[in-house]
């Protein structure tokens, strides 16, 4: 019994491993959603490896300095309740949408993909 449990946790291990090697790219979904929410900071993305923060374009690592400026600026209560809008062109790969979620959960801020509405 004890060697059945060994393949499994090779066989496990094999393939945590290699799940990290594989790139997931899909589209972005658009949206019936009709919910407009707030937003202080916007991060464009764009395919070209262009990123832009607040409309200004930025290099991808000074994203999270301009984040925490941005932060400074608030007052108090809109901190608590500061949000990132991501803002991403069809065919960016998942990875650098998922960097910029993760800039905005180190802020404590909550961090929405924009979408499009669906076509009719």
């Amino acid at each position: 019994m004890s060697s059945l449990t060994d393949i499994i946790f090779l066989l496990l291990i094999f393939f945590m491993l290699t799940s990290s090697m594989v790139q997931i790219n899909f589209e972005i979904p658009e949206s019936n959603s009709r919910t407009v929410a707030p937003t202080n900071i916007a991060v464009t993305l764009k395919r070209d490896n262009t990123y832009m923060f607040n409309g200004r374009k930025t290099a991808k690592n000074t994203i999270s300095g301009k984040v925490r400026q941005e932060l400074k600026k608030m007052p108090k209560d809109e901190k608590d309740k500061a949000t990132l809008t991501i803002v991403a062109e069809k065919g960016v790969p998942w990875k650098k949408i998922y960097e910029i979620m993760e800039i905005a959960n180190r802020n404590k801020m909550r961090a929405i993909i924009a979408t499009q509405p669906k076509k009719s």
